[in-house]
């Protein structure tokens, strides 16, 4: 850690949260140099979903390397690309009914955010995006200028514009549709407001404190999209890949997105790689008019081909349901443990928050749940909700070996709290 800390950048921040030297990642575990053990309650921020050094999609890199496969190949055609894109298609459109191009933007979430907000503005000549309160979609300055952070905003070193921030779902409280507000704002010629090239939305704000919008609400604001000749835009970068259940989290909301953004597990082992998906006639793109190098990272199309195997049925979308509602019992146990300091439990699927007060028994929580063995952070604002994010191949003995330190951790917490005000 001394090295680390000597020569990386003060911008470094999951190794502050988790001060160790990591060396192994298997499954749900992480082993630091020491040899000490954590269960895995982060998965790389949602990037390993099936998780570490899944031996499945490591045989079929290893196997790939070995043969001398593509290694970078920008976006020519290659036959990892093909077999990527013929399981995508086979795999997960057809049976969903959905028609979609797919472009490789680059290799991380906002690379596929940006461009999505390039292609809508192409299309519809305007310029403005609606986004949400609390939103997160990536560190670059289109990404950054639609979301919500004030601390991340700061960051981008100058004034973010091009932006219309409106109230997400439940913003003013559950009796309040705050999409009614948006629609004012946006019939009003005299609001001020003009209307939106797109308005992109997550399903769950995971950076944003697990927030989540109900189903109703979300066909809502698909039905705004069309009433105002907006596109819309589905973030899935840290809620797709089966993270709530099925493929898609916007699923079961009977919704079809114009615009769609994939990445984090789109690529199955932690490799980066991320997908823009679009309806066909929406890929108004001319030849090279969004580039980058390392649009092509074959191993990666590798991994993920794999990874889409897992979907060949619905069993593995049953089995994180169902880990999910075993998450959920157990939040909701511990909430009523301790219902002064538990603000509520929300989330969907393998994704579950857990909000305290005062907010910063979270982190709290968070840093002696890590000093016993887990890995698990936090999110929100203001960093009041435990988020857990196991890896979706999770199997129940380590699940529960995971509920257990967060027992414990929380009671002692809350323990060393009661002890600190009666002093």
């Amino acid at each position: 850690m001394k090295t680390i800390e000597r020569l990386e950048s003060e911008v470094r921040s999951y190794c502050r949260s988790f001060p160790a030297v990591f060396e192994i990642g298997k499954g749900s575990f992480l082993y630091d140099s020491k040899g000490k053990q954590y269960v895995d309650f982060f998965s790389g921020a949602g990037a390993l979903n099936y998780g570490s050094n899944n031996d499945r999609m490591k045989e079929k890199l290893i196997e790939y390397i070995q043969s001398d496969g593509i290694m970078h190949g920008l976006d020519m055609a290659t036959t990892a690309k093909q077999q990527l894109l013929e399981q995508f298609d086979s795999v997960i459109l057809r049976p969903r009914n959905m028609s979609y191009k797919v472009q490789f933007p680059g290799p991380t979430g906002t690379n596929s955010v940006e461009s999505a907000l390039k292609l809508a503005r192409k299309i519809t000549q305007r310029h403005k995006i609606l986004c949400f309160t609390n939103a997160f979609h990536g560190m670059t300055l289109g990404s950054l200028a639609i979301s919500g952070n004030t601390v991340k905003r700061d960051g981008a070193g100058l004034v973010l514009t091009h932006s219309l921030c409106m109230p997400y779902c439940g913003y003013f409280g559950e009796e309040v549709n705050t999409l009614d507000y948006v629609d004012r704002f946006l019939r009003d010629d005299g609001s001020g407001v003009d209307l939106p090239a797109a308005a992109v939305v997550e399903t769950i704000q995971a950076e944003g404190g697990v927030n989540v919008a109900d189903f109703e609400w979300l066909r809502g604001l698909e039905e705004l999209c069309r009433k105002y000749n907006m596109l819309l835009i589905l973030d899935e970068i840290q809620t797709g890949c089966g993270r709530t259940g099925p493929f898609f989290s916007f699923e079961p909301a009977g919704i079809s997105p114009d615009l769609i953004c994939l990445s984090k597990s789109i690529s199955g082992y932690g490799l980066p790689m991320a997908l823009t998906l679009m309806k066909p006639e929406l890929d108004q793109w001319k030849p090279g008019e969004h580039n980058g190098t390392f649009r092509g990272n074959n191993m990666a199309f590798v991994t993920a081909t794999e990874a889409l195997s897992y979907w060949e049925t619905d069993e593995f979308q049953r089995e994180t349901e169902r880990k999910g509602r075993k998450m959920r019992t157990f939040l909701e146990g511990l909430a009523a443990q301790y219902p002064e300091t538990v603000a509520g439990v929300r989330g969907r699927g393998m994704i579950q928050g857990i909000q305290f007060q005062p907010e910063m028994l979270a982190s709290e929580i968070a840093m002696e749940g890590f000093r016993r063995g887990l890995i698990v952070e936090t999110s929100g604002s203001d960093s009041s909700v435990l988020k857990l994010l196991p890896a979706l191949t999770i199997g129940d003995r380590e699940l529960e070996a995971g509920f257990e330190i967060i027992s414990e951790a929380v009671s002692h917490v809350m323990d060393e709290e009661m002890s600190s005000a009666t002093r």
